[in-house]
């Protein structure tokens, strides 16, 4: 079967990541943490980044060359409301529109994310998502997006990552704002307004997008059974699935609400007694249908049914190999998580992120050489195209990314793009990588 023909390939990229022009937009928490000692590698910060907002058109013709045809970026909150809510600055706001206006001329369809982690700073001073009112401050901010670029952006998602955002924000710490630990009666409300925020703006893009296709996208790690017996089977799923308490990295803890209008049962019973008032009445709202299922999926844990009959995960082989981050490869992760996530939520699955970090130099003869990401990138194909073959509702993949950029706590150490970056001079290098996927693209997968 392979993938059917009207597949999404696309490339993707986060605002405060790659746009720089840190001068023409309000501060971001992560403009804050990056100011913070020992906070980013080498004292990096996104204060020009890629430069994306002054090349972009650079960029775009770009993607053109390469033969990508759908392009995934993130709009900054805080350029288009530097204090979070109020009024709007017209010039970040006409960025995005003047780069949509690019990207169709070029024959590149644009799928925006709402919010890829930059909360405007202003917001974070009131609270943040523990604020009741963030929920209606996302809506506020949707409307103004949808107004600008609806008549012309089809494809929208609203929270990339719910998983880091509140899971590495606020309790494991690490990433912006570097919250560290808020008990479980603080962090249960905090993942119903995240999901609240989602459903109102649904609801809204719905009212003033003709035709428009919204999504969420979680992340995680893939379970990938051990074997295809049906105890390792239901094993993997139940692991993959599950609610663990004080686990706020569940795919079902975001999906579920999403998809089947309802939290885990598993969730319910230690996190019921914490979630607001009335939130019964939200689920209609967090629930506004969806139109497929999207997930970043990097790497997977092999599961199997353990002596108690329960979920074992196994630890990994001494010496696997990894990318240059220190991720596991795991090419059966993207066989696997759509399988599961098709087989529970009945939507197609969206790939919204995979891809590797290398350890990438111009050489020589001036090119890019990097048969690990081809290598990699091979690999992780097959294992969708093979997901597809299966009868699984698979409906695009987007490389992640589609040029080298600031990669959060780890700065510009890590090299993630199709496109290579002098972080000194901007200039772009399109690698081997790159023309190697525009082939893949032109033959729908067929040349894999």
């Amino acid at each position: 079967m392979g993938f059917k023909k009207n597949f999404v390939w696309g490339a993707a990229t986060a605002s405060f990541q790659i746009e720089g022009a840190a001068d023409k937009r309000g501060d971001s928490i992560w403009d804050v943490q990056c100011r913070q000692p020992g906070q980013i590698y080498g004292g990096h910060d996104g204060t020009v980044a890629c430069d994306h907002v002054n090349r972009f058109r650079e960029d775009v013709a770009l993607l053109k060359e390469l033969g990508i045809p759908n392009y995934r970026f993130s709009i900054s909150w805080p350029r288009v409301l530097p204090e979070g809510t109020g009024k709007v600055n017209e010039e970040g706001l006409q960025f995005y529109s003047d780069l949509v206006d690019c990207l169709l001329e070029n024959g590149i369809e644009p799928y925006v994310t709402l919010y890829h982690w930059d909360l405007p700073q202003s917001l974070m001073a009131k609270g943040g998502f523990l604020n009741p009112d963030f929920p209606q401050w996302f809506e506020a901010y949707t409307e103004i997006v949808a107004r600008k670029l609806g008549d012309r952006v089809k494809n929208f998602f609203t929270f990339n990552e719910p998983q880091c955002c509140i899971g590495l924000g606020y309790y494991v710490g690490n990433n912006a704002p570097c919250i560290k630990g808020l008990p479980l009666e603080n962090m249960v409300p905090l993942v119903h307004r995240c999901l609240k925020a989602h459903g109102l703006a649904v609801r809204k893009l719905r009212q003033l997008v003709p035709g428009v296709k919204v999504s969420i996208v979680p992340c995680g790690s893939a379970a990938i059974p051990l074997t295809d017996s049906p105890a390792d089977l239901k094993a993997a799923t139940d692991h993959y699935f599950a609610c663990r308490e004080n686990d706020y990295f569940s795919v079902s803890l975001y999906c579920d609400p999403v998809v089947l209008g309802k939290y885990p049962d598993e969730y319910l019973a230690y996190a019921e007694k914490h979630l607001p008032e009335g939130w019964k009445d939200d689920m209609a709202i967090i629930s506004e249908p969806i139109d497929f299922i999207s997930v970043n999926i990097y790497y997977g844990d092999e599961v199997r049914c353990g002596s108690d009959g329960k979920p074992e995960v196994l630890p990994h082989a001494v010496g696997e190999p990894r990318t240059a981050i220190g991720w596991g490869i795991a090419p059966d992760a993207l066989y696997w998580a759509p399988r599961m996530l098709h087989e529970r939520y009945h939507l197609p699955v969206f790939i919204t992120e995979n891809g590797m970090s290398c350890h990438d130099a111009v050489s020589l003869d001036g090119k890019v050489h990097d048969p690990n990401r081809i290598d990699y990138l091979h690999r992780y194909l097959l294992a969708l195209r093979r997901a597809a073959d299966d009868g699984v509702d698979v409906g695009g993949y987007f490389q992640w990314s589609l040029m080298d950029n600031f990669e959060w706590c780890l700065g510009y150490s890590q090299r993630f793009g199709l496109i290579h970056v002098d972080f000194q001079t901007l200039k772009r290098t399109p690698k081997d990588s790159a023309y190697w996927y525009g082939q893949v693209i032109a033959s729908n997968g067929e040349s894999l």
